[in-house]
């Protein structure tokens, strides 16, 4: 598709966020395996149901627009959650493997931030309210949940994980 137009560009970019959350979808679940801090492994699995929810939303935009998220690729989130991929399948202590899956989450989470922010501007320059609104509120889901991985982070598994390095004699 040609982009001629903002409608043009909204609809793309629809795509682009539809299909990253489908891919989040499906990594989710390892993430939650993997942590080892149950506080992180509730955080992973709370987002999950929240991510069903956002893309529920992505949905009602679609229809609302007349148009269908088809089979489009988001690459940039494919490549982020292949780098998190890596993560589960290294070995080590668990405090350092839960501060590395904080550390990946966190870059999807930002990569959302940077999408929903502009998809929500896009929506209210368009006049297309009920996105704006339903994009808005995935927004400050996405916000919430990039500050909930860093509360997780700072309030211990950071310290934990610096304190593995320093019993296994790693300390630099």
């Amino acid at each position: 598709m040609a982009l001629t137009s903002l409608q043009d560009l909204f609809v793309e970019e629809l795509k682009d966020v539809y299909s990253a959350e489908k891919q989040i979808l499906k990594a989710l679940p390892k993430m939650v395996k993997n942590a080892s801090s149950p506080e992180l492994g509730h955080a992973f699995e709370s987002h999950r149901k929240q991510t069903e929810g956002q893309v529920v939303r992505l949905e009602a935009i679609f229809q609302e627009l007349g148009e269908s998220p088809g089979r489009k690729k988001c690459k940039g989130m494919e490549g982020v959650l292949a780098e998190g991929e890596e993560i589960l399948k290294e070995e080590g202590d668990e405090a350092v493997i839960d501060a590395a899956l904080i550390s990946a989450a966190q870059r999807v989470e930002h990569y959302e931030i940077a999408a929903y922010g502009c998809l929500r501007t896009y929506a209210t320059l368009l006049g297309q309210t009920k996105a704006a609104t339903l994009l808005g509120q995935t927004l400050r889901e996405e916000e919430a949940a990039d500050q909930l991985l860093s509360k997780l982070a700072e309030g211990g598994v950071n310290e934990a994980a610096l304190s593995a390095s320093e019993d296994s004699g790693d300390e630099e």
